[in-house]
């Protein structure tokens, strides 16, 4: 069963906010092994091994895709953008936001980069069609 383009711009948006939290749970490791203080979280980051301190910049760089994200999957949704184009960039969307993380958690600035772009693309993407469905 092919989900119609509407409903996967919709399970999108689900599965980039679970995404933003991904990251974190290595964070949360990180923060177990350097002997996390629950009075003071913030306090720890210094404290973090370097893969915890990258998954936490993973962790907030994946709100602030996830916002735009959001934000051009609702404009597809509302113009009823449909067809390969829009659900190509979703797809890889969430398969770049889910490398980005882990690239940047295992130090590899290239990739991690790559898919960034990647991820701002299929943004762009949907935004561009939702905008083309106005004329």
């Amino acid at each position: 069963m092919q989900l119609p383009t509407s409903a996967l711009l919709l399970y999108g948006i689900v599965a980039a906010a679970v995404l933003v939290y991904v990251p974190f749970l290595v964070v949360a490791y990180g923060r177990v092994k350097a002997g996390y203080d629950i009075a003071a979280p913030r306090a720890l980051f210094d404290k973090l091994p370097a893969y915890a301190q990258r998954a936490t910049w993973a962790h907030q760089n994946s709100f602030e895709s996830f916002s735009l994200f959001t934000a051009a999957a609702l404009m597809a949704h509302v113009t009823q953008v449909d067809g390969p184009l829009a659900t190509g960039a979703v797809l890889a969307y969430l398969s770049a936001r889910l490398l980005y993380s882990s690239f940047y958690i295992l130090n590899l600035p290239i990739l991690r980069s790559l898919m960034f772009g990647v991820g701002s693309a299929s943004i762009a993407v949907l935004m561009i069609s939702s905008l083309m469905q106005l004329s």
